[in-house]
């Protein structure tokens, strides 16, 4: 689903300015093999295992972006422990009209962006669970024309939560909204029409069908006697009959 007016069309890596490539986080594999990603899109997922990259980008995105890399809005400044990398200052964004409204939602630091806005006045999120702070949040902070970007929802929300989640997102969009969506749900990579990059040894354009979240899921699905065989097998049998060795003496 193309972005139907304006928002973020394409990502650049300036490589020319990074002075140590194999530093962090530039020597991150799909991070390193990046030149440019084609962001013209309603809705774009970055799926991969932890350590892939794939938040590391989200985050230099909402930097670039102007928002608060902790999460947040443009004008919600605050800081408990910094964490970004320097990837924001080799990335530039092309937008094809910047949108006025710009939203940052994480799951590892919503505690805190729950807290920051206490402090400036707002409506406390801490008076319900994470699940629902989360949801809240959604609603009240994805807006028409408006710009999001979110880091593992899925991670304070139940399966349940996952669908209403991405309810909002649907009428977000539908009034002009965008979303870039870092995550390891299946759920949420079932969105329909939506761009997902897989981020491995390179980044690239895959299928729902063909991320490792669905695959995995699936299959366990299908056979979980056969994962859990393997899962809660014994490692060395000779350990078992060590135990049976003899009595323990339990005196010393």
């Amino acid at each position: 689903m193309a972005l139907p007016t304006g928002g973020l069309i394409r990502l650049e890596v300036l490589w020319d300015s990074v002075e140590w490539v194999d530093r962090y986080p530039f020597s991150i594999p799909a991070l390193r093999a990046l030149d440019d990603l084609d962001m013209n899109q309603a809705v774009t997922f970055f799926v991969g295992e932890n350590g892939s990259g794939k938040s590391t980008l989200l985050e230099a995105i909402a930097v670039v972006a102007g928002l608060n890399p902790e999460g947040g809005t443009r004008n919600l400044r605050f800081t408990n422990r910094a964490t970004e990398s320097e990837l924001h200052e080799h990335v530039k964004l092309v937008w094809r009209t910047r949108q006025r409204w710009a939203f940052f939602l994480r799951a590892e630091t919503f505690f805190d962006t729950a807290t920051a806005y206490e402090g400036v006045g707002e409506d406390g999120f801490h008076a319900r669970s994470h699940g629902e702070q989360f949801i809240d949040a959604a609603m009240e902070k994805f807006q028409p024309n408006g710009f999001h970007l979110l880091d593992e929802p899925e991670a304070a929300l139940s399966g349940l939560g996952q669908l209403k989640l991405m309810r909002r997102i649907y009428d977000v969009v539908a009034a002009g909204g965008q979303f870039v969506i870092a995550t390891h749900s299946p759920i949420l990579l079932a969105y329909p029409g939506a761009r997902i990059y897989e981020f491995d040894d390179r980044v690239r354009r895959v299928e729902y069908e063909d991320t490792e979240p669905y695959q995995l899921t699936k299959s366990f699905l299908d056979a979980p006697e056969q994962y859990l065989t393997h899962l809660f097998a014994d490692d060395d049998p000779a350990d078992d009959d060590a135990d049976d060795s003899g009595p323990v003496d339990d005196h010393g």
